[in-house]
């Protein structure tokens, strides 16, 4: 949870930022859906075959098969300076309950509910050129690969948020329909 809290008399903190309820993300998008899948250029949506397609600035990924929709899921993208990349891809892997490795110290946190990528991976990028950047709390300096794909999380108030270092998280339910409907191959247009 966030440490900046704002006081209320002596009886109570309340921690600031509130976060939002699913049910709230779920029903705005659900409102401004049309919209965002309209501001999209026409080859983005019309594409053969079952894509997927992540606008970053609505935060929103769109399961899309011959140009129709199938699914649109609410997501977490990068923050600045660990940005998801943007450009074509395809799913590259599929990992039931995986195995979280720290980036720096190497600590591994296995399947359960305190693993950060929940109980899916599906990765669609791998750069092994290493990463160094802010992340608004201190430097972090990655040696080696550096990748980023779809996951769960067990902070769900992250959703809707640029708050990841390059993943996409979604709601645990979400990953998991998502993985059933993806396979390796999977073409994935990430857009601005």
């Amino acid at each position: 949870m966030i440490d900046a809290s704002f006081a209320l008399g002596k009886e109570f903190l309340l921690p600031l930022p509130l976060p939002l309820l699913p049910s709230l993300i779920h029903a705005a998008v659900q409102d401004s859906l049309p919209q965002i899948v309209a501001s999209f250029p026409l080859a983005v949506i019309e594409r053969e075959g079952r894509h997927l397609v992540l606008d970053r600035r609505s935060r929103r990924l769109l399961v899309l098969e011959d140009g129709s929709l199938i699914k649109s899921f609410s997501v977490a993208v990068g923050m600045p300076g660990w940005e998801t990349p943007t450009g074509e891809f395809q799913v590259l892997s599929k990992t039931p309950h995986p195995i979280w490795e720290h980036p720096q110290s190497g600590k591994r946190i296995g399947s359960g509910p305190k693993n950060p990528l929940g109980s899916r991976w599906i990765g669609f990028y791998r750069d092994c050129n290493g990463r160094d950047a802010h992340d608004g709390d201190r430097w972090l300096t990655i040696d080696g690969c550096v990748t980023s794909g779809f996951h769960g999380t067990p902070h769900r108030w992250t959703v809707g948020r640029a708050v990841s270092h390059g993943c996409v998280r979604l709601f645990e339910e979400d990953i998991q329909s998502l993985y059933r409907l993806v396979k390796i191959g999977t073409p994935l247009k990430v857009l601005p």
